[in-house]
């Protein structure tokens, strides 16, 4: 398995956004020369959230080298998104006003990475809290709130490419595992359904839980996944 952290994520470096161009494009660009570097040609994707339109450009890029996907709360549908979470974000991207910034910055703060671990789990305490403390840590870097800012402004480009992936998926029949938090209040239920459009021969998992499904649910997880790689 290889789990690299993107640019300003993780253990990767964290430029300014003055150094690098903090878009979905420019994050699958370096993901490609990375895996040229280390000689991967074939893979299996395991994606979430911000992954999701990486994989998927990942894929329009060089359709040959998937040779499945799991996507975890990993959206390529608009009926995924949940409308209260994403008003903002559409906001700020039609207009990068200060006011539309404001609204936008509480994401970045305590109570709101908190709450993306937290909510639809029915029992939180299964959570590890080391996992937002980890987050907020790697937030409240310099210069980090201005990259993130740059990716809720640039996340409308990942929309427009949903119609070609829609057609890659079709053309491909590539093996789907949609697996999915239900409970998850920012890419809804209707995100991992909406697969079967276009992949009717997905398979569709929703555990009750919420956005950070490997948190509460890995055992559930780990079965799923082995039954359908098995499969295959």
């Amino acid at each position: 398995m290889i789990a690299p952290d993107h640019i300003g994520f993780g253990r990767s470096s964290t430029p300014s956004v003055n150094e690098f161009d903090y878009t979905f494009a420019t994050l699958t660009e370096v993901t490609i020369a990375f895996l040229d570097i280390i000689g991967v040609e074939k893979y299996t994707v395991y994606t979430q959230d911000y992954g999701a339109p990486i994989a998927w450009r990942l894929a329009l890029a060089n359709p040959a080298a998937v040779e499945g996907v799991i996507s975890q709360n990993g959206n390529a549908y608009e009926e995924g998104f949940v409308p209260d979470f994403w008003a903002p974000i559409w906001a700020y991207h039609a207009d990068l006003s200060d006011e539309n910034e404001q609204a936008l910055r509480p994401a970045l703060g305590r109570e709101a990475v908190e709450w993306q671990y937290k909510h639809g789990v029915p029992d939180p305490t299964t959570v590890d809290p080391d996992a937002w403390e980890h987050d907020i840590m790697l937030l409240n870097r310099p210069g980090v709130d201005r990259a993130q800012l740059a990716l809720f402004g640039d996340y409308q480009t990942n929309r427009d490419l949903y119609p070609s992936v829609h057609e890659w998926l079709r053309n491909s029949k590539v093996p789907i595992l949609a697996l999915w938090g239900e409970n998850d209040e920012i890419f809804g239920p209707a995100g991992a359904k909406a697969f079967l459009r276009d992949a009717p021969h997905a398979r569709i998992e929703l555990l009750d839980c919420g956005h950070f499904l490997l948190e509460s649910n890995i055992e559930d997880a780990v079965r799923i996944i082995r039954e359908w790689r098995a499969s295959f």
